[in-house]
């Protein structure tokens, strides 16, 4: 016998009871000149203001961080902010996803109401993920102990291989992945937020320089200094709140490979965690891939994102490269992924600013040069050309693929109310 959605021994009763209800974020820059902590109230801000609500009806917290960030009591406390529940944890890009999880879980155990979730760092000009910043990573302990000794201190070095192996593999080619580029550099044109505005060729890319093979500089995503802030109640409270509510159908957090110390021991290493998180991500959320009008796959690299689009089952395993280059992952395609330009031109915000710009597009409301109406909304002409609209028309499901790396991810299905 079928289980219903209400049914409260399964995840499914959890499907579409809390929402995303305020999104917020800082301008996205280099040489930011301020702290994380001041980065952190001015996202938490805008994301309480968007949601309509006061400090005070905040009484959850969760962040993040890769050893710049600051924790959410001092955060709280510039903000007036009293806590019933916090959480600060390490972590990076497969975090967003991860803690929206949690926060549904303390607000259905009673523990608070409403959670602002945030992401600050200063990634350009303080601590850097290869080392290189005006502040040095933490000291190397544990796995970096085992990895450093092999040249594995950036991202880039780290992920080579599962990138290498899946072009042996599958004979994936760099000119197949250019085209992520070329897809996030159009949609980025139409964001007037984003970093890098230009469009970009898939000559382009493949004449960048060679950063680390077979990453060339422009398959490499930017790095910024910068805040961002989701806040998730339930879909209940939601509905008195400025924005229309954006349901959350279902969560996979920090779902790892079997051996996710050393994940390349235990193959296939061209094969990454969203192999295993598919499981739990579609069941509980009632849909499948083919239901999805848009994704938001972390690009750290192209090669991230298409991995990933992969493993989720948005194509046959070994045909993400084909995938990317078919046009699909373009505005006005199939299924367009990363609508603001995502990591590779939007900003680096270690995932939180894809699923912002996914509550955006579920909202219908997405801020591009459009022309805005008497009525103070944006009238999308769904022109995707050079500096128009990055709207996608009638969008009402969309999926997050988070990335921590080749062995660890997390995921994600929102929906229009």
């Amino acid at each position: 016998m079928a289980q219903s959605d209400t049914d409260a021994s399964t995840p499914k009763y959890l499907r579409n009871k809390y929402a995303i209800v305020g999104v917020g974020e800082t301008s996205y820059r280099r040489g930011s000149q301020e702290t994380t902590r001041n980065l952190a109230t001015w996202a938490i801000n805008n994301a309480i203001d968007d949601a309509g609500l006061t400090a005070g009806d905040i009484d959850g917290m969760l962040s993040y961080s890769g050893n710049d960030s600051t924790m959410s009591t001092f955060v709280a406390g510039d903000l007036g902010i009293r806590l019933n529940f916090y959480m600060d944890v390490h972590g990076g890009g497969s975090s967003t996803e991860a803690l929206i999880g949690i926060a549904i879980g303390v607000i259905e155990a009673g523990m608070c109401k409403t959670v602002a979730i945030f992401r600050a760092m200063n990634g350009y000009t303080q601590v850097r993920i290869g080392g290189t910043g005006a502040r040095s990573a933490a000291p190397i302990i544990g796995d970096q102990v085992h990895m450093r000794a092999y040249g594995w201190q950036s991202a880039g070095q780290n992920f080579a291989p599962t990138f290498m192996r899946h072009m042996y593999d599958y004979g994936t080619t760099p000119e197949q992945l250019a085209h992520v580029k070329v897809a996030h550099s159009n949609h980025a044109s139409n964001n007037p937020k984003a970093y890098y505005k230009n469009r970009v060729t898939v000559e382009d890319v493949l004449n960048s320089r060679l950063i680390c093979k077979p990453l060339h500089l422009l398959d490499c995503c930017v790095e910024t200094d910068n805040a961002t802030c989701v806040i998730v109640t339930t879909a209940e409270r939601a509905k008195d709140m400025r924005q229309h509510p954006v349901l959350i159908r279902s969560v996979v957090g920090r779902c790892s490979k079997p051996r996710p110390d050393m994940h390349y021991q235990y193959g296939p290493i061209s094969t990454v965690a969203g192999h295993y998180a598919k499981d739990i991500l579609w069941p509980n959320a009632g849909v499948g891939p083919e239901e999805i009008q848009a994704t938001g796959s972390y690009d750290a690299f192209t090669f991230t994102a298409m991995l990933q689009l992969e493993d989720y089952g948005f194509c046959k395993k070994g045909e993400g490269g084909d995938y990317v280059s078919s046009g699909i992952i373009n505005l006005g395609g199939k299924r367009p992924n990363n609508t603001s330009g995502g990591h590779l031109c939007e900003a680096y915000t270690h995932g939180m600013n894809m699923v912002i710009e996914n509550t955006r597009q579920l909202r219908h409301d997405v801020d591009d040069y459009c022309p805005v109406g008497p009525d103070g909304k944006r009238q999308h002409t769904y022109d995707y050309s050079e500096g128009k609209c990055r709207q996608v028309r009638d969008i009402e499901i969309t999926a997050n693929l988070g990335w921590a790396n080749p062995l660890t991810g997390s995921a994600m299905v929102l929906q229009r109310s």
